[in-house]
């Protein structure tokens, strides 16, 4: 089943449909497919793509995905029965054109302009990847800690000044995602 929206598509597979929470934002253009959960004032940017045909992929409350970006996770096979579904936190900041595929975004966890996320890594709460880094399958970033490059490596220790930058972030973000909402309204 299709369900359409003026420029939006949401597409029931296997059974699964997406739930979408009445407050978040749905860009003109996005894509959402199948087994995605979509809380309380999030907003997925212009043009996304969330693709959970083979696992479930979960984006919560207050969490932004930004234009372009795709997320997407893996089913299950046999070294990894359970497969890699995808799991983005509270207050979460996707930048332009990311990629996230089966991995974990704790709470308050950012993830930069063109960075790629990949199977099996965790992101922590109050951490960065920055923009364009690679963090290959199965990395564990820390709590407070800047990742980088390609491949992504620790960096240094956020301060908390760069922590707080991140969630006026998210609040600008929540209030932008009412603007659009409002402006794109039939």
């Amino acid at each position: 089943m299709t369900i359409e929206r003026p420029g939006v598509s949401i597409i029931s597979i296997h059974g699964k449909s997406p739930k979408i929470a009445d407050s978040a934002f749905i860009a003109p253009g996005c894509r959402i497919i199948g087994d995605v959960t979509i809380g309380e004032e999030a907003s997925i940017w212009y043009n996304c793509v969330l693709r959970a045909d083979v696992s479930a992929i979960h984006v919560g409350a207050r969490s932004n995905i930004q234009d372009g970006s795709v997320v997407h996770c893996d089913g299950p096979d046999p070294r990894n029965p359970a497969g890699f579904p995808t799991y983005i936190g509270e207050d979460v900041l996707i930048g332009h054109m990311a990629m996230i595929h089966g991995c974990t975004i704790h709470d308050r966890g950012f993830v930069g302009l063109g960075a790629i996320v990949m199977n099996g890594c965790t992101i922590a709460s109050d951490a960065m990847l920055a923009a364009g880094a690679l963090l290959t399958p199965g990395k564990q970033m820390g709590r407070g800690e800047l990742w980088g490059g390609r491949p992504a490596a620790k960096m240094r220790e956020l301060s908390d000044m760069a922590i707080a930058e991140m969630q006026l972030g998210v609040a600008h973000y929540v209030q932008n995602g009412k603007n659009h909402a409002a402006a794109t309204k039939d």
